[in-house]
């Protein structure tokens, strides 16, 4: 079940309070929003980016870096509690408003999760295609440590297993496979995201593995840093910033 025209939405609000201004800090010489948007035209699944945000500031920013953006997100969802379902759908219903014409699905890319590939985008789409009963994709990899050994919480004052029965796993290559979701991109079909109310897990979602050393995810100046880092020293890599 095809999944184009495919919609992308790279959300970007202006508030940041972990590190103010983060969306567009120089990584690697670009502004963050930067990467997501090189990223997404890179990527031929894609019919149109839009970003949504509701700061002017951002919004040239992304313009200068051949970002779209058609319409400024409204305040009332721009706050620091407002969840991101009610953001996506309102772009979609913009940019279909825009377009004149319904798009098949929306493909999430977030600025401070810069670490996925054009590649990516094409496993993820053609995944999503081959299952007609998929509602979307998400992307995940795999932790450095198994929350079944590792993860525990207190119980009466002593150390209690997060997960119950991970006792009973006497060897690490017995433990259950385990993944983290790690917002390097989410695709879902559109009619599943505007139908949902409360959040976007209830459906029936494909995993789609991305190596851990690109789940990058920055919140605060460390993860900046240390996302800085890795990129200037070709440690993770974007075609994007590869010399023509």
């Amino acid at each position: 079940m095809s999944v184009k025209p495919l919609l992308c939405v790279i959300p970007a609000r202006g508030g940041s309070k972990g590190l103010p201004g983060k969306n567009i800090r120089p990584l690697a010489g670009l502004p963050l929003i930067a990467h997501s948007i090189r990223c997404a035209k890179l990527c031929p699944e894609i019919a149109a980016t839009v970003v949504s945000t509701d700061s002017e500031e951002i919004a040239a920013v992304a313009r200068a870096h051949g970002g779209e953006v058609p319409f400024l997100r409204p305040p009332e969802l721009a706050q620091d509690r407002t969840p991101m379902l009610p953001v996506l759908q309102h772009a979609l219903r913009a940019a279909e408003a825009r377009s004149g014409h319904p798009y098949a699905a929306l493909l999430l890319m977030d600025p401070t999760s810069p670490g996925r590939l054009p590649s990516d985008v094409a496993r993820a789409v053609a995944l999503l295609e081959e299952d007609p009963r998929a509602d979307g994709v998400v992307g995940v990899s795999r932790p450095e440590f198994n929350p079944y050994w590792h993860c525990v919480v207190e119980s009466g004052g002593y150390l209690a297993p997060l997960m119950p029965g991970a006792a009973k796993y006497a060897r690490r290559q017995d433990l259950p496979e385990v993944f983290r979701i790690n917002a390097t991109l989410y695709l879902w079909r559109r009619d599943y995201l505007l139908a949902a109310s409360d959040s976007w897990m209830g459906g029936s979602l494909r995993l789609l593995e991305v190596p851990e050393a690109r789940a990058i995810h920055i919140d605060d100046l460390d993860e900046f840093e240390r996302a800085d880092l890795l990129v200037r020293h070709g440690l993770v890599k974007f075609p994007w910033l590869e010399a023509p």
